[in-house]
């Protein structure tokens, strides 16, 4: 899920000016565009199988009985509720700290490696938050190698003669999280810093604002929409991990989903839950939606763009204590899971002769490649629709089709869940009834439902990648090989798809990335004996032998290292030169 928010930043990043949508434009002869009620229908069917997940949760909850509600009421919600609203509240305040000091420090001013900095402290979004976790408890841990070092060095024999802060804790999750998450903030107000901070900050040095002032009064509140919508991100990012918390012990509402649904055998009770999350993501992404609604770029001309932004130099101790300033969120965020996974992996090389890891490995290939498939393939036929009935009701079916990206993957999997054991129930019965044959599960339970999980959760980021190739080229193009005589699905395998193959392989690579990583609708969905590199090392920390995941956890860190660098490289770099 982190590479859907990092491409959204990216596309929140872009200050070109658009025309305001306007009405179909009429062909020559002064005819209008055809309705094309097909194109309709495939972005209409694209938007219901997304909301579907959604519309079974809701009616499960509000058809369900009363009869967990007490439990759930007196037992459940008030500690889940509170601790989601503690975990919440801590992770907004220590990723806007670090995010936005970041940005400043990058921005602002001059030191050695700032160069260097300013793409690594993007590297964090490379590590999952399980793994970061995994990795986080097995650091700070009594028999960890920090608290190893402390009693060596003070000579301590126990942990009686000395405090430390508890890692399985919500303390303890709010720093993994923030310690992960912190770059969508960070990109966010880098991107405002940059773009708006030049001319303002010199106007208000002029008038004799010394740099503290300037940032204070005049570029962090300039700054504070993109902030907000950083943090909004963040906080959807918190909401849908599980293996963290649950590795940490910490009792949050989709934790309680999950334990409500498994451990209780209760499915609407955990619909319930699920239904009050949805309403907090929901208010979540109207936060996010005004804070972009309100971001105003200037347009300054191409010469004042390639201007370089002022930095003040520092120099001395100023200048590495900015360095390591900048340098902890990096070593603490990717430096502690690289060291932990490779410090266990480099002990157990003999796990590449694992056939459990080698199993698990070509699974997640095989999801990943056809999850890929799917989302690139349903992304195409959406933008493709788009681009022909270019209608705002077909506007407004792409942009609900793209909704599973804010989902909660434990809300996804459970309504999703429902739907295709209801589907199941209603093929086998028929089944029975006409041909005395029972089909059983069709898609309950399989492979097949995990992918379709994955490619509506990830479909949000194949369209902005292929949009994203749209936006370059010319808006008529297609209609220009049309009046060729082409048609239109000539016109487009012939010419669009051709310059869109570089949009559309980088769109299928970051699904594919995506899938490799997720784990919360994965564990909920898989059939028996179906393991991804994901689960094969939830499996493993859940067993509480994280080293024996080492191995597929660098895999997946070094699968996804190569998409955030993709789509944070423009984004890191001063746009001025």
């Amino acid at each position: 899920m982190e590479l859907v928010r990092l491409s959204l930043i990216r596309r929140m990043s872009s200050f070109t000016l658009r025309e305001p949508a306007t009405a179909p434009e009429p062909l020559a002869g002064g005819t209008r565009r055809p309705r094309h009620p097909l194109a309709r229908l495939v972005a209409a069917l694209a938007a219901a199988i997304a909301l579907l997940p959604i519309a079974t949760v809701v009616l499960v909850a509000l058809s369900g009985g009363s009869a967990d509600w007490p439990h759930l009421a007196r037992y459940v919600l008030p500690q889940a509720a509170v601790t989601t609203a503690i975990l919440l509240f801590l992770v907004a305040i220590g990723s806007g700290i670090i995010g936005v000091g970041c940005a400043w420090l990058i921005v602002a001013y001059d030191f050695p490696l700032r160069r260097v900095l300013a793409w690594a402290l993007v590297l964090p979004l490379a590590v999952p938050p399980y793994l970061a976790a995994y990795a986080f408890a097995e650091f700070f841990d009594y028999v960890g190698p920090l608290q190893g070092l402390i009693r060596s060095v003070f000579g301590f024999n126990s942990r009686g003669e000395y405090w430390f802060p508890e890692i399985r804790s919500t303390g303890g999750a709010a720093v993994v999280m923030v310690a992960v998450t912190f770059p969508y903030v960070y990109l966010t107000a880098r991107v405002v810093f940059i773009m708006q901070g030049r001319n303002i900050a010199d106007v208000a040095r002029t008038l004799g604002a010394g740099p503290a002032r300037v940032f204070w009064q005049v570029l962090l509140p300039v700054a504070r929409p993109a902030i907000v919508a950083g943090i909004a991100l963040v906080l959807m990012e918190t909401l849908n991990d599980i293996g963290a918390v649950q590795h940490l012990g910490v009792r949050t509402l989709t934790l309680s989903v999950y334990s409500t649904w498994l451990n209780r055998g209760s499915l609407e009770g955990a619909a319930q839950i699920a239904l009050l999350m949805l309403f907090l993501v929901l208010g979540l992404l109207a936060a996010e939606r005004m804070a972009r609604h309100r971001q105003r770029f200037h347009a300054t001309r191409a010469t004042q763009m390639k201007v370089r932004p002022p930095r003040l130099p520092l120099s001395g101790w100023r200048a590495w204590g900015a360095t390591a300033t900048g340098l902890l969120p990096v070593l603490i965020g990717f430096g502690i899971p690289l060291f932990i996974f490779g410090r266990y992996a480099l002990n157990r090389i003999e796990q590449f002769a694992d056939p459990r890891l080698r199993e698990a490995f070509f699974t997640s290939l095989l999801t990943a490649l056809t999850t890929a498939l799917l989302a690139v393939g349903l992304a195409l036929a959406l933008l493709c629709a788009a681009r022909l009935a270019r209608s705002r009701q077909t506007a407004i079916l792409l942009r609900l089709a793209a909704i599973g990206y804010a989902l909660p993957g434990t809300i996804l999997a459970l309504g999703l869940l429902i739907s295709l054991a209801r589907f199941d129930n209603f093929v086998d019965a028929l089944a029975r009834e006409y041909t005395g044959v029972s089909t059983g599960l069709i898609f309950t339970g399989s492979a097949a439902a995990v992918v379709l999980a994955c490619a509506i959760r990830f479909l949000a980021l194949a369209e902005g990648a292929i949009q994203a190739g749209l936006d370059k080229l010319p808006p008529h193009l297609d209609e220009a090989a049309r009046s060729l005589g082409r048609s239109f699905q000539a016109s487009a395998v012939t010419v669009l798809l051709p310059l869109l193959r570089p949009a559309i392989l980088t769109a299928g690579i970051l699904v594919f990335v995506d899938t490799v990583k997720e784990l919360s609708a994965t564990i909920l969905l898989r059939p028996f004996g179906f393991n991804t590199l994901a689960t094969y090392v939830y499996e493993n920390a859940s067993r509480g032998v994280v080293e024996d995941g080492a191995m597929a956890a660098l895999v997946i860190i070094a699968t996804a290292i190569v998409p955030v660098i993709l789509l944070s490289g423009p984004l890191t770099a001063d746009r001025d030169g």
